[in-house]
């Protein structure tokens, strides 16, 4: 996406800060611990990942829909709106397909900041700075796509989740960039904490099957209220199967490279992601 980021609402008001995102969330963790509200945000990612991909839109489309999912649920409870309903919104916002009555609600709820600056651009320029563009790039844009199942897009700058991912990707290619990073003008700090999120997600997911156990922690989430008056709008979906079925297996497009699973690439791996920086 072209224009300054900068000068933004993206960054001037979409980069929250991490206790103020964890204050909002207190409603909801009234009734879900914190490991089920990761499975949560894990399991409507892949949905919305697979309705995605099921209209054939692009990864950096997904992507926004995605972050639209979380700036709503920044903001306001699971009990506003059903998630089940808010994910399929979220897609048709972000593709310009379809006008919903939901739809309406959300750029409402968002203030209309509708601009969504992505990991990908920055990555590639990365990459190719790096001069290790095929070795590199199909693995760190995979790592990407997961970010998105974290609130890592809520709290950081594009620019540092790329290096972030990029530098995980160099770790598990074995590749010694430290010399790169150390000519970077960055807070190595904030892409280390970054770094412990992916690989607490990770952690999260490998032990996550989400046909045995998100019909439990959905039923735990805090349920909207009918609307008054409105006996033809259904809020929420009467069952999570249909969406369970269509959330696995996933395919995220990675230029250049093997195709994503629904399960994130490190599951095979046995490496440990040492940072590079000491």
């Amino acid at each position: 996406m072209a224009g300054n980021f900068w000068q933004s609402s993206h960054y001037l008001q979409w980069v929250l800060d991490k206790q103020d995102l964890m204050k909002e969330r207190q409603k909801d963790l009234k009734f879900l611990s914190e490991e089920e509200y990761w499975k949560l945000q894990i399991f409507f990612a892949n949905v919305i990942q697979a309705l995605g991909e099921h209209l054939k839109l692009r990864q950096q489309v997904i992507a926004t829909a995605t972050v639209y999912f979380k700036r709503f649920y920044a903001r306001y409870s699971l009990k506003s709106i059903d998630p089940v309903l808010m994910a399929p919104t979220c897609v048709f916002l972000a593709s310009k397909v379809e006008i919903l009555e939901c739809e309406f609600y959300l750029l409402e709820l968002m203030d209309c900041c509708l601009i969504v600056y992505h990991p990908y651009r920055p990555l590639l320029q990365y990459v190719q700075d790096m001069g290790q563009e095929d070795m590199l790039l199909p693995l760190a844009w995979r790592i990407v796509n997961d970010t998105y199942r974290t609130d890592l897009c809520l709290l950081y700058p594009p620019f540092m989740i790329a290096l972030a991912c990029l530098h995980v990707a160099c770790v598990v290619q074995q590749k010694d960039a430290r010399q790169w990073f150390a000519e970077l003008s960055v807070d190595m700090d904030k892409i280390l904490e970054i770094i412990r999120v992916i690989l607490k997600l990770y952690d999260q997911w490998k032990n996550f099957d989400d046909r045995k156990e998100i019909a439990a922690v959905i039923n735990k989430m805090p349920k909207p209220k009918p609307p008054p008056n409105r006996e033809g709008f259904i809020q929420r979906a009467p069952t999570p199967s249909g969406l369970r079925r269509m959330s696995t297996p996933l395919r995220g497009q990675a230029p250049g490279g093997p195709l994503a699973s629904s399960r994130p690439f490190l599951f095979q791996s046995s490496c440990t992601c040492t940072p590079l920086h000491p």
